[in-house]
């Protein structure tokens, strides 16, 4: 049953300031305005906007784009109901308004307000994170986007030694280990490389405890023929080199200072909550249930979630989380595929709208599963058997563990591996 209100804004934001439309369950205007993106304009933004509906900011149903942001955190704090859409549901919803194609932002403002009369249905309500979930999501972030960079330096370190010392290389060939890093200040040329002491790469190798690597097969590739180059090519590599480093080990000490960071926040999401107290009941009986536990301890207890990914669903997907909605987390993370029909033409595609992070979470948690869970690797063959690819048939696991994760949510129980009878579902 859809909520009733006596007052409906649209909001279209920008970088500097939004333009705010209101109107009646007429679709009569109220009021416009036009509100800058500072601190006391937005308080009196939301101020005015109190005053405009008589019963009370509950009553006030308010249509933005964006999810989140200053404003979004704002309105829900003073108790407004916020829903956000899609931009391209919205832009839709602009040709209603508009067939010839005309766009501005009081426009735009009142087609927000407009759809979210009729349309109610068609918004996502909003609702604010707890603080943790807010630096999880952060940290998340910031942890994805220094990976990037960290993998672009990698890649830039990796052409330069393929370029004139492919030695270095053939010990290590993603060049991502502090130890080779260390060596190669050792020997930054292959003429000093050639010329290195078995014993000075034993204590490097034992100081980074490194086994799988022993120094005398090290020292054969070292001396091994250089590759023939023009006279500077080495030496300037090695001077691009010597700048990429000290950027490759501020990157990876960050990373390993965010998942230090995320691991903290996750094992306090993980223990029971301090508020949560035992029942007072007058008749307790011997046989009760022990408290649930928190989604977060149960998230990190299945098979294949570690720190990253478990920071990562945690933060892109909270409210669905949250609120236990299965199709809602299977069609944020591009699980649910898309079925196209026409006459007698029918075609099942992949979801490409969703979350690009979330996506990537799931699709990596599926990966390792099927070395670490017999079910996972038997659902994961039947379907590569049926013909399907591999990434469709990781998909496939994916939504089979959503489905166990939502289950297991709703139960409030941690993952066993002795207790789970998945449904069988078809392979299609």
């Amino acid at each position: 049953m859809l909520a009733s209100f006596q007052l409906y804004v649209g909001i279209d934001w920008a970088k500097d300031d939004y333009q705010v439309c209101a109107i009646d369950p007429d679709a009569a205007i109220v009021s416009r305005r036009k509100v800058l993106h500072d601190g006391k304009a937005m308080q009196d933004f939301a101020d005015w906007l109190a005053a405009l509906s008589d019963a009370g900011p509950a009553a006030t149903a308010i249509a933005i784009e964006m999810p989140r942001g200053a404003i979004v955190e704002l309105l829900l704090e003073r108790g407004f109901a916020v829903f956000s859409i899609n931009p391209k549901q919205m832009e839709r919803f602009r040709d209603r308004h508009s067939a010839g194609g005309v766009k501005d932002d009081p426009l735009d403002a009142f087609v927000a307000a407009d759809s979210l009369r009729t349309d109610l249905k068609l918004f996502h309500q909003l609702r604010l994170d707890d603080p943790d979930t807010i630096r999880l999501r952060e940290l998340s972030r910031t942890d994805d986007e220094v990976r990037q960079e960290l993998n672009r330096a990698l890649n830039q370190v990796r052409e330069q030694l393929h370029r004139y010392y492919p030695q270095l290389l053939s010990l290590c060939p993603s060049a991502e280990d502090a130890w080779l890093w260390d060596l190669w200040q050792i020997v930054p040329l292959p003429a000093q490389g050639a010329r290195i002491s078995t014993s000075r790469l034993e204590k490097l190798l034992k100081r980074h405890r490194i086994r799988k690597i022993k120094a005398t097969d090290a020292i054969e590739k070292l001396r091994s023929k250089a590759l023939p180059v023009a006279p500077g090519v080495a030496e300037a590599a090695a001077e691009h080199i010597a700048v990429l480093l000290p950027r490759l080990r501020l990157l990876s000490k960050q990373r390993d200072d965010l998942r230090l960071r995320m691991a903290q926040i996750l094992e306090a999401l993980s223990r029971p909550a301090s508020s949560e107290q035992p029942s007072q009941s007058s008749d307790p009986t011997p046989d009760s249930q022990p408290q649930e536990h928190r989604d977060a301890a149960i998230l990190l207890s299945l098979p294949g979630i570690g720190t990253t990914i478990g920071a990562t669903m945690l933060a892109e997907a909270s409210q669905a989380l949250r609120d236990r909605d299965y199709h809602a987390l299977r069609g944020y993370s591009g699980t649910a595929p898309i079925t196209k029909k026409s006459g007698r033409k029918r075609s099942v595609l992949m979801r490409r709208a969703c979350n690009t992070r979330l996506r990537n979470a799931i699709h990596h948690w599926a990966f390792v599963s099927l070395t670490l869970d017999e079910r996972s690797f038997t659902h994961y063959r039947q379907l590569r058997a049926a013909g399907h690819t591999h990434g469709r048939a990781l998909r496939g696991v994916a939504d089979r563990w959503l489905n166990v994760l939502v289950a297991m949510l709703r139960n409030g129980t941690l993952f066993d591996a002795t207790r789970w009878q998945p449904t069988h579902l078809p392979l299609s």
